[in-house]
């Protein structure tokens, strides 16, 4: 039996807050899960669960000064990331951990070439000459498939399209071959063809690197065609966690399987109205201490007062056990 693979993330009950006029508040609470080396971890939950904090809380590039990292511990090939310099942290952004941010027209300096943001990773990174830096940037864009890769280096950000931008933004992620690549919505406003293209062409590169991955996203077609394992976030906690495969055939949290009801299926019929959950995702300052989907749902007692345990109720497969959202 082929032993399994070493864990090169872990996350364990991670906290991040924000200052506001209100205090801190926390929009992650104590998050846990880890990430295997050579796979591909999916983070799913409808916009303001928190997915996109965790991540920039991994590579410490919280909004300052008001994001504190307040409590829990961020491993990566066994160091502490909470506890590292600015130093450090320099050397492993872009290095050994890539990311891909969310919009890449905020990812991208408007005011530089093409070129110059692809190479300067390898100055950084690889203290390569400007002349090996811009010829590895070229080679870069070719490998992410843009096309003309001499012409687009002396390009502007405005004069490609999403979907270039896209690929330039995954070029300077990748540009060092990092163990991990934490992709945040990487195909946001893609049309569903660049999206395709995008999809593949990161499981080919990360085929290729044989580096590790977190996909942020609040698609569940993407989760279940590219993932390993899931977290499902819901207000700032982690309510599911479980492989893939057991997730979409043994859903047991109630907002994973309401997540799950709503995407259309082939056997959807034309023009039918989609389901929908009830309510939405209470603001940061109104999160209630116990069950936060019940708060959703208006349920007024108890389990809206006491938090639910986060239990493994079965190998590999963590609930947030609330007595009534837990459906085994």
């Amino acid at each position: 039996m082929s032993e399994p693979p070493e864990i090169i993330l872990e996350v364990d009950k991670l906290i991040t807050s924000f200052e506001t006029d209100r205090g801190l508040i926390r929009a992650v609470d104590q998050v846990s899960f880890s990430v295997a080396e050579g796979k591909t971890l999916g983070i799913v939950g409808e916009s303001g669960c928190g997915k996109s904090v965790t991540a920039m809380s991994i590579v410490r590039l919280l909004p300052q000064p008001t994001g504190k990292i307040l409590g829990g511990h961020i491993y990566f090939k066994g160091r502490d990331l909470v506890k590292a310099s600015d130093r450090e942290l320099q050397k492993i952004r872009g290095g050994d951990i890539g990311v891909i941010f969310q919009e890449p027209m905020a990812a991208l300096n408007p005011l530089h070439r093409i070129g110059r943001q692809v190479a300067e990773v390898f100055l950084i990174h690889k203290n390569l000459s400007k002349k090996d830096a811009w010829h590895a940037a070229k080679e870069m864009l070719d490998l992410v498939r843009i096309p003309a890769p001499e012409k687009r280096m002396m390009d502007y950000p405005h004069h490609l399209s999403g979907g270039m931008r896209q690929r330039v933004v995954i070029a300077i992620a990748l540009a060092c071959k990092p163990s991990l690549l934490i992709a945040d919505e990487p195909t946001t406003a893609l049309d569903v063809t660049v999206q395709a293209q995008i999809l593949d062409l990161m499981d080919r590169l990360q085929s290729e690197i044989g580096m590790s991955t977190i996909l942020i996203t609040h698609d569940l077609g993407v989760i279940a065609e590219t993932c390993d394992d899931v977290v499902v976030m819901y207000a700032g906690r982690v309510v599911e966690r479980a492989s893939a495969q057991e997730l979409f055939s043994n859903p047991l949290h109630a907002y994973t399987r309401e997540l799950l009801h709503s995407i259309p299926t082939l056997d959807t019929p034309s023009k039918s109205v989609l389901n929908t959950i009830p309510g939405m995702v209470a603001a940061l300052a109104d999160h209630s201490h116990g069950c936060r989907f019940c708060q959703r749902m208006g349920r007024d007692t108890v389990v809206t007062r006491e938090r639910p345990l986060f239990s493994e109720v079965s190998p590999n497969h963590w609930v947030e056990t609330c007595s009534i959202c837990y459906q085994p």
